[in-house]
């Protein structure tokens, strides 16, 4: 596309991806959700596919740009309402530079129980309860941005979000790192459903084993970042098999 460098280009690639591994890991609920990513080198542009797209059809070429005051700035679609009023105040107050809000099934389950915290109770787990951020007032659809503004408040520093009877929200520096953020929460939700329904207890980690786990450890062959770097480039390596067309 005209105008556009190499950097904004991978963005929007990866956005792309992201929408159609989100197809892939049965994340999504067909044209609604959202995933949203700053412009390179602008903090009040954000990139999202355009309403009424499947996520299986996402392309980089597709992802419009809008601003908070709800303007398509770049590209053809409509921005929904929604979209708007969650995640532009989110990008704004938290500084995330990718934002995916989704109502992804076993999480949701677990959000609509009257205690839905997440529990150490596996190894993938006790990596992302410190993590969570809870928002226990659902009060209806989302048309304001208030309401992003006060789930922004809640989330503070913390990499995803539960909401209750709603959702769950993941965020991060880069796509990779924010969606596989958002499948590990998929994961560790689903272990912790189908455990809760043997109605047996829950062997719980205690908290020093908690901390061990999260700490970086020096013997480690890759950092966290390289490891998110990895497992995305591995995915669209699996897009490329199994839904090509999202560098489009």
């Amino acid at each position: 596309m005209d105008n556009m460098n190499d950097e904004t280009w991978r963005a929007r690639v990866h956005l792309a991806a992201a929408n159609r591994l989100a197809v892939y890991d049965d994340l999504e609920e067909g044209i609604d959700n959202h995933f949203t990513m700053r412009v390179p080198g602008h903090d009040d542009r954000y990139l999202v596919l355009p309403f009424g797209m499947h996520w299986s059809e996402a392309r980089a070429s597709d992802m419009i740009v809008f601003n908070e005051a709800g303007e398509v700035l770049q590209g053809k679609g409509t921005l929904e309402l929604s979209a708007l009023s969650i995640h532009a105040p989110l990008h704004r107050i938290t500084g995330a530079n990718v934002v995916l809000h989704t109502h992804q099934t076993w999480a949701l389950a677990l959000n609509m129980l009257q205690d839905n915290r997440l529990l150490p109770a596996s190894q993938t787990a006790a990596f992302l309860t410190s993590k969570v951020a809870y928002d226990d007032g659902y009060a209806g659809l989302a048309d304001s941005l208030s309401e992003g503004e006060r789930l922004a408040s809640l989330l503070g520093d913390k990499q995803v979000m539960f909401m209750k009877n709603h959702g769950v929200i993941a965020v991060g520096d880069n796509v990779g790192q924010a969606y596989r953020r958002l499948y590990k929460l998929e994961r560790v939700c689903r272990a912790q459903v189908l455990a809760m329904s043997t109605g047996r207890p829950l062997a719980l980690l205690d908290e020093a084993t908690v901390k061990k786990v999260e700490a970086p450890n020096p013997r480690n062959s890759h950092s966290q970042a390289e490891r998110e770097a990895l497992y995305f480039a591995a995915m669209m390596r699996v897009l490329d098999r199994e839904m090509p067309g999202y560098g489009d």
